[in-house]
């Protein structure tokens, strides 16, 4: 097993067992679309070479070349409302025979729409609303309005976390293998480490009180701080603080005029059973970065989105993308969250929740490789474990059961090298659901069996 590389954000693609995942795929179109595919394209860690090829998708289903259904607990989370969403690509249709494209010096009716439905789902004061092509752009954009409204530069961050790939994101964001080998990058940026899940239910008060000391403590000694820039939970392997801490690093902000900057690209919009996740813990940021099922997997679109109060930046581009007001990308998201409304998703995912929380506890009473279980709406984490008391991550374990879930038909990603990462789409079926768990249970049953010889 060749564990040399970085394992944090997703599954490497550079490992032992993706080299065997390859030796098993019997269809020359594939092979030979893989092998355009990494001659064309330039290599990058945990994207170049792929996995397999894809031809369609629909509903909660990717199909390759050969007509083999993945269900999709990935799917880079666009795909709250599933692929190929009806009610979305009827609406983005009628936008796309109309105005397709509107040049940025003028605006036009859907991107209005959608600016006004995102203040009116937002609590208070956040009616100010920027898009941009992408979330890593939503990040910049609000790093930078961040300066202009403190008038400091300096940001605390978390380790661990991830705020998208450009140079600005990187250097806030916590993962090595987006900053190896980069160099200086943006100066002012002080770490701390994350809370980790708390050991109870949602909303009971958690123990995470040092974690916001923390945040406190680098405030008051580094000074200059301007933003505090954080992922409500942490998506990848599924982190879910308390509410005690969100609420005592709220009250820390405000007292010390540092803007609490929300990054909840992967998780708005229904996946942990509220629009925005930060609803569980009864609060407010200063602004919210939104992106990726923002466009409803259609469309790529993001938003910032902050108080009123926050308007002083008329003299300073802090977007102006091309694609900025996309009609089609207004159109898309529109649709999203009406179809999220019209079915009701939220209540339907909260009791995905209590699903969820039952098969996978169930999972972890019958094998001991299973270290935790940690999830909240239609976001799970199982973390691997060769040792329960030491905590030993099982790796190689991890990516045995990756490629035996794709062999039988589930897609996910490995976070942090041993936590399978389950986040499927919101209109997923209980019968879906289970079909997906018995999968997993098949592929751990069977990993414990080699691990036991």
């Amino acid at each position: 097993m060749n564990d040399t590389f970085h394992r944090t954000e997703g599954d490497i693609n550079l490992s032992d067992s993706r080299k065997e995942w390859y030796k098993i795929i019997d269809h020359a179109g594939t092979a030979h679309y893989l092998d355009e595919d990494a001659r064309y394209f330039l290599h990058q860690s945990m994207s170049t070479p792929c996995l397999d090829v894809l031809q369609s998708c629909e509903g909660i289903y990717i199909t390759d070349l050969t007509g083999k259904r993945y269900m999709d607990f990935h799917g880079n989370n666009v795909h709250q409302v599933g692929y190929r969403n009806k009610y979305v690509l009827d609406k983005v249709k009628e936008q796309m025979d109309v105005l397709p494209f509107s040049p940025r010096r003028y605006t036009n009716v859907p991107a209005i729409e959608l600016a006004k439905k995102l203040a009116g789902l937002l609590p208070g004061d956040l009616n100010r609303v920027l898009f941009a092509p992408g979330g890593t752009s939503a990040i910049g954009m609000a790093l930078k309005l961040a300066r202009i409204v403190t008038g400091r530069y300096k940001v605390i961050s978390l380790w661990d976390s991830f705020h998208g790939a450009s140079i600005d994101a990187i250097a806030a964001g916590g993962e090595q293998v987006f900053r190896k080998g980069m160099g200086p990058l943006l100066p002012g940026i002080e770490r701390i480490p994350p809370p980790t899940t708390y050991r109870g239910i949602l909303g009971e008060d958690g123990d995470h009180s040092k974690y916001a000391e923390y945040l406190e403590y680098v405030i008051e000694k580094e000074g200059d701080i301007g933003a505090f820039i954080v992922e409500t939970i942490r998506n990848t392997d599924v982190q879910i603080p308390g509410k005690a801490y969100w609420q005592k690093v709220r009250e820390i902000c405000t007292r010390h005029n540092v803007l609490l900057i929300l990054d909840e690209i992967p998780i708005a919009f229904g996946r942990t059973g509220k629009m925005f996740a930060f609803e569980h813990y009864g609060i407010e940021p200063d602004m919210i970065c939104l992106g990726k099922g923002l466009g409803a997997g259609i469309m790529p679109l993001a938003a910032m989105v902050t108080r009123d109060e926050y308007n002083v930046a008329t003299e300073v581009s802090l977007g102006h993308y091309t694609h900025e007001k996309s009609p089609l990308g207004a159109a898309a998201a529109l649709a999203m969250l009406e179809y999220i409304e019209n079915e009701n998703l939220l209540a339907k995912v909260k009791d995905d929740e209590a699903f969820m929380l039952q098969e996978l506890n169930a999972l972890k009473s019958k094998y001991e490789l299973i270290g935790d279980i940690r999830g909240i709406g239609l976001l799970w984490g199982i973390e691997l474990v060769k040792n329960r008391l030491t905590k030993e991550k099982a790796i190689a374990a991890s990516e045995m059961i990756l490629y035996e879930c794709l062999k039988n038909g589930l897609s996910f990603k490995i976070s942090q090298g041993n936590v399978l990462q389950l986040s499927p789409p919101l209109i997923i079926t209980r019968q879906q659901l289970k079909e997906a768990v018995n999968i997993v249970e098949a592929a751990i049953a069977k990993a414990s069996a080699l691990k036991s010889k």
